[in-house]
């Protein structure tokens, strides 16, 4: 299996739309660029057989200007939910650039977001650049803070340390 997860995506989840328009937002007047993370759609109620993307990776390192973003592969974590790629175009246009083009073909689905990013200045593009439907699910995700919710005493007891041990 390649870094790009095959099966069709279904849609996004509203929360992984809204950080992509405001990260671009805050990119502004840089392009910014990511890649999209899916899961399956039945683990969030969707009656649906195929991928929602959920989350939008950024990669250390990417480098971005008004007119282009790249990322450094070496960087991208060897993930098997990997499903597409999002990118900003400052200047609003929402059509794939030739460059756009070059890198479409991994991944199921690939999103351009323009500015002035709001909630209906992007679309969602194929391999081959064509638009495609991608529609938008308002599901619950876990929250991230979630995962670091712990303290030195719950190390220490999942160590089965009692702390008074240096």
């Amino acid at each position: 299996m390649g870094l790009f997860r095959s099966g069709d995506v279904v849609g996004i989840a509203d929360d992984a739309l809204t950080f992509a328009l405001e990260a671009s937002r805050e990119t502004h007047p840089d392009e910014y660029m990511g890649l999209l993370r899916g899961e399956p759609a039945e683990e969030f109620g969707l009656d649906h057989e195929g991928l929602l993307v959920t989350d939008v990776l950024i990669i250390p390192g990417t480098e971005s200007n008004p007119i282009s973003a790249t990322v450094k592969t070496s960087m991208v974590p060897n993930d098997f939910s990997s499903v597409g790629s999002i990118h900003s175009h400052p200047n609003g246009v929402l059509e794939p650039s030739q460059a756009d083009l070059a890198t479409f073909s991994k991944g199921q689905v690939h999103i351009i977001v323009g500015h002035p990013y709001g909630r209906d200045d992007w679309v969602a593009l194929d391999r081959e650049g064509k638009r495609r439907g991608l529609p938008v699910y308002d599901v619950e995700l876990d929250d991230p803070e979630e995962f670091f919710d712990f303290t030195q005493a719950d190390i220490d007891a999942e160590l089965g340390l009692d702390g008074d041990e240096p």
